[in-house]
């Protein structure tokens, strides 16, 4: 079973590398152009021919051109989209907040948005999303994500999470059952041993991202929240990350990297080819990006990521996407983002290309059903979560985090220092 949400009022996220000071001046048309506002939208938004100005990160390029593409190809409006390299949008952001040069509309890491929408950077949505009738279907990781003082500023753009894939091929060959997959992590550990025990060329039982904070919170909270607990307190200020079912967590990948069923590039691996040895058919069983599975190029079972005591969860990333304080054209964005959650758009272009949907009554659809995998995505991707705290970069993301230290010392060390080293991460968090 996946773990039930429980985010409650947890403390909005400051994660963006260096604060974004920026001067909220009013927006004025020019040029003799009439400004449209959110509250000139009514439920569907204005069509009327506009063009639209939106900014994604390179990681969503192909979900972001098949959105703006269908969206284009159906209505008057029209979407110029820029695609900005991962490394850069965080500054290129910072820089047209600060000279009021946003686009229409942008999307953001779900991590970044708190603060992002903290910082005044979105227009505030409350009043169309709660005109949607299927608001409580969407992806409330994401909704809370963008939520300040109550008030709501994103939508979901596109949701990535992290499951627990296998290779088919792989977990035959070493008599496992690979339709069903591990049920818990014991049962992980045991898959990754065996395929190892097949002693292939250059294959290993399992990978993952040894000096990568963002791929570790992203394949090992769930874990975690699998057994129904928590990897930070409610106001984000304390990290509970040497609870014992952490510890188990760590030590089952310890005896794994021990027993060499673990990638040895794992150990310096900082999260740029994290994924590729599994895609390239040379790893048995990892927890991976669930967007990766229309171009991983062979047969694989998926899961929600297992806990010590079995279960599934999945750690909700991916883009939320709302209306810039800049946008003159208000009302017209929003004719996007309200196609964007429809039927049309989440099963008619997202299903269809085997990405998640971020509502969950359209879970089953025409596309999944052809492949229950998908389903199983969705599901899970319903129950999943997104932490949030003040300090959440300093602490799990940045290169040199706490976060990293306690899980280096964890598996690669003697594994002694993980109450001081989750001390450690308390101590950033409530800086």
């Amino acid at each position: 079973m996946t773990r039930t949400i429980r985010r409650g009022t947890r403390a909005l996220a400051l994660l963006a590398a260096g604060a974004l000071t920026i001067g909220l001046a009013a927006c004025a048309s020019g040029d003799g152009e009439e400004a449209s506002s959110l509250a000139d939208a009514g439920a569907e938004g204005v069509d009327d021919g506009s063009t639209l100005t939106l900014w994604t990160r390179a990681p969503l390029e192909k979900q972001a051109n098949l959105l703006v593409d269908a969206y284009n190809e159906s209505h008057e409006n029209q979407v110029e989209l820029t695609v900005v390299p991962n490394d850069d949008y965080v500054a290129k952001v910072g820089a047209a907040a600060g000279s009021n040069g946003l686009p229409d509309l942008f999307a953001a890491d779900i991590v970044y948005v708190p603060n992002w929408v903290q910082q005044g950077l979105f227009q505030d949505l409350t009043a169309n999303i709660d005109g949607l009738d299927f608001k409580d279907e969407i992806n409330q990781g994401h909704l809370s994500a963008g939520t300040y003082e109550g008030d709501e500023y994103v939508l979901p753009f596109v949701l990535d999470l992290s499951m627990l894939f296998w290779n088919k091929e792989l977990a035959t060959e070493a008599g496992l059952d690979a339709e069903a997959g591990p049920a818990d992590l014991a049962e992980f550990a045991e898959w990754a041993k065996a395929i190892q025990g097949l002693n292939k060329p250059d294959t290993y039982g399992t990978a993952t991202g040894l000096n990568c904070g963002g791929c570790l919170v992203f394949t090992w909270f769930p874990s975690v929240w699998a057994d129904g607990e928590e990897v930070l307190s409610d106001d984000g200020t304390e990290s509970l990350l040497a609870s014992d079912t952490a510890k188990e967590v760590y030590a089952t990948w310890k005896d794994l990297w021990d027993s060499g069923a673990v990638l040895p590039a794992s150990q310096d691996e900082a999260g740029p080819t994290w994924t590729a040895a599994f895609t390239e058919g040379k790893v048995g069983l990892m927890p991976y990006p669930a967007t990766l599975l229309s171009s991983t190029p062979f047969d694989v079972g998926v899961a929600g990521i297992p806990g010590p005591n079995g279960g599934g969860s999945t750690f909700v990333g991916g883009d939320g996407i709302g209306v810039s304080k800049d946008s003159k054209k208000a009302a017209q964005a929003w004719n996007f983002l309200n196609w964007m959650m429809s039927e049309d758009a989440q099963v008619g272009v997202l299903a269809k290309n085997n990405d998640v949907v971020s509502r969950a009554d359209l879970a089953t659809n025409e596309y999944s059903e052809q492949d229950p995998r998908l389903i199983t995505i969705n599901e899970v991707a319903a129950n999943g979560d997104t932490p949030v705290a003040i300090n959440f970069q300093q602490a799990f993301n940045a290169p040199s985090s706490p976060w990293l230290t306690l899980v280096r010392n964890a598996v690669l060390g003697d594994g002694e220092t993980v109450d001081a080293d989750n001390d450690e991460i308390t101590a950033v968090l409530q800086q």
